[in-house]
C-alpha cells in the first residue's frame, strides 16, 4: 500500500547562493517521510513532497532553521 502525500511550498529567507540552496536541500531530503524536495534560490523557496504521518510542516521548518535559515510565514 502506498503512503499518501502531500506537497508544501516554504518560502525561506537566507538564501543567497548554490551552496545555501544545496544545504537545504540536503538538510530536507534527510527527514524521515519526505519524498522529494526542489529548492528554488530565486524565488527563495522550497516544495517539498512529504508524507503527513511520517513529518510535517513544523518539521520541515525546523529542520530549514537548523540549517541556518529562516521559513517566512504567510
Amino acid at each position: 500500500m502506498f503512503d499518501k502525500t502531500e506537497t508544501i511550498v516554504l518560502k525561506i529567507d537566507g538564501m543567497s547562493c548554490a551552496h545555501c540552496q544545496k544545504r537545504v536541500s540536503d538538510a530536507l531530503k534527510g527527514v524521515k517521510g519526505v519524498k522529494s524536495v526542489q529548492v528554488s534560490l530565486e524565488d527563495k523557496a522550497a516544495t517539498v513532497q512529504y508524507i503527513p504521518s511520517k513529518t510535517g510542516p513544523e518539521v520541515l521548518a525546523q529542520t530549514v532553521f537548523e540549517a541556518g535559515y529562516t521559513v517566512v510565514k504567510g
